[in-house]
């Protein structure tokens, strides 16, 4: 769910579109994810763009997909933050 890196921190996330609000939902124990809650649509990369705005607005911190363009399923990179102040961000 959580792995840091050299760079930053991965998180594991499944991004639940057209939501009312955007936010964070809770864990999914059974995936292994952080279930993202955005207002987007998933149509051109809308809730993907969404997405990033809102972890990077939440962490302060530039965010990167690395894994899951076109999936619900992504591993995203946030650069320059520990795992503790992700944990903390995420109220972990």
């Amino acid at each position: 769910m959580l792995k840091e890196v050299r760079e930053g921190v991965i998180l594991r996330v499944i991004v639940k579109p057209n939501a009312r609000e955007n936010s964070i939902e809770g864990i999914d124990e059974w995936r292994g994810r952080i279930k993202v809650n955005i207002k987007a649509q998933p149509v051109k990369g809308k809730a993907n763009r969404e997405l990033i705005k809102f972890l990077s607005n939440l962490f302060g911190a530039e965010v990167e997909i690395l894994k899951g363009e076109t999936s619900r399923e992504k591993d995203v990179l946030v650069r320059g933050v520990n795992l503790e102040e992700v944990k903390r961000r995420l109220k972990l």
